[in-house]
């Protein structure tokens, strides 16, 4: 019989899938502000007339590109750091300091999720033009990036706070 993962295992394989879709999301987002900004080209130059509901979908996209973007950064580790003081550190401090950097995050996202819930709130009655859906579409993007930046650095607080407390150091989503 195979062993079973252990809990903490699960967790770092679902926080994969949960990137994986934000990737497909992303990804999929691009591939339609892509193909918008060319009608855009074809309706102007071609047909002589320029579909004007482009530039705010293209604006709805970016948003969500970006802001699926920072958050899986967050989840890969590769947000923005200035690292070669903390890399010349001995490892016990170093994994405190990492651990310090994603609680960091981690309060960061709840403070950008509590406030883009009250701009979701307050844009729900404003219409997007061209668009004619609600403002808080828009603001979605940076709701969903707070709360996956909780659950990516959040969770990597738990995994990382649970080797250091073994004496086991967590680099790169791996137990050495």
């Amino acid at each position: 019989m195979p062993n079973a993962l252990n809990i903490w295992d699960q967790l770092e394989i679902w926080l994969d899938r949960l990137k994986r879709l934000c990737v497909l999301v992303g990804s999929v987002a691009l591939v339609v502000l892509v193909a918008t900004f060319g009608w855009l080209v074809f309706g102007r130059y071609v047909l002589n007339q320029t579909p004007t509901w482009v530039e705010q979908l293209a604006l709805l996209l970016i948003c969500y590109i970006t802001f699926l973007g920072a958050a899986i950064g967050i989840h890969e580790q590769s947000h923005l750091g200035v690292t070669f003081l903390r890399d010349a550190l001995p490892a016990r401090i170093r994994q405190a300091l990492l651990l310090l950097t994603d609680l960091c995050l981690a309060i960061f996202g709840a403070v950008m999720l509590a406030a883009c819930v009250e701009l979701f709130e307050f844009g729900w009655s404003t219409r997007l033009p061209m668009l004619n859906i609600p403002e808080s579409f828009r603001t979605l993007s940076a709701v969903l990036c707070g709360g996956l930046m909780i659950v990516f650095a959040g969770a990597r607080v738990l995994l990382r706070g649970r080797s250091l407390m073994r004496g086991e150091i967590y680099e790169n989503e791996k137990v050495i």
